[in-house]
């Protein structure tokens, strides 16, 4: 079964800490870096060249706005800059109510804006926007078709209709 992979970002130790166990409690994957640097790194994205491929598949960017060095605006814009990961959605987190902040960020194609600290049910809401990454062209699901089973009785067509409708996804 195919696993959501989302890579969090925070330059503190214990909001790392806590959004890796909320999103491992969600079955996720999880990626933990300090700094929007390291992120970019990870994503193979580099400040003097933006064309390089993503070397692992993500599905989606948690990252803080207040850090040092990069903020996570910074982080956002770069990455929507980006070929290969510019579909992959983004969370921004701040633990500061700045509304001019979230509209910025909303703007630039967060697809959120969590407070902090983050909860479960902030977490509950990110399946979603997995989902419509992968649709974008982000991580694409494997599709595995069933095969139908004729009955004794049932024409040859009927059960190719059913074959071709019967498509599970797999996550």
């Amino acid at each position: 079964m195919a696993q959501f992979h989302v890579l969090a970002v925070d330059d503190s130790i214990i909001d790392r800490k806590l959004i890796e166990a909320l999103l491992r409690t969600s079955s996720y994957q999880v990626t933990v870096v300090d700094s929007g640097s390291k992120a970019l790194e990870f994503l193979g994205l580099h400040d003097d060249d933006d064309d390089d491929e993503a070397v692992i598949p993500i599905s989606l960017i948690m990252t803080d706005y207040s850090m040092p060095g990069m903020t996570g605006y910074d982080l956002l814009r770069k990455i929507k800059k980006s070929k290969s990961v510019k579909d992959v959605p983004v969370v921004i987190m701040s633990s500061e109510n700045v509304p001019s902040r979230v509209d910025r960020c909303l703007e630039e194609g967060a697809e959120e804006f969590f407070m902090k600290p983050v909860q479960l049910s902030d977490v509950r809401k990110l399946k979603p926007h997995m989902l419509k990454g992968r649709a974008k062209g982000g991580v694409q699901p494997k599709i595995y078709k069933r095969k139908a089973c004729m009955k004794e009785n049932q024409s040859p067509n009927k059960a190719r209709k059913l074959c071709d409708n019967n498509v599970l996804e797999v996550m």
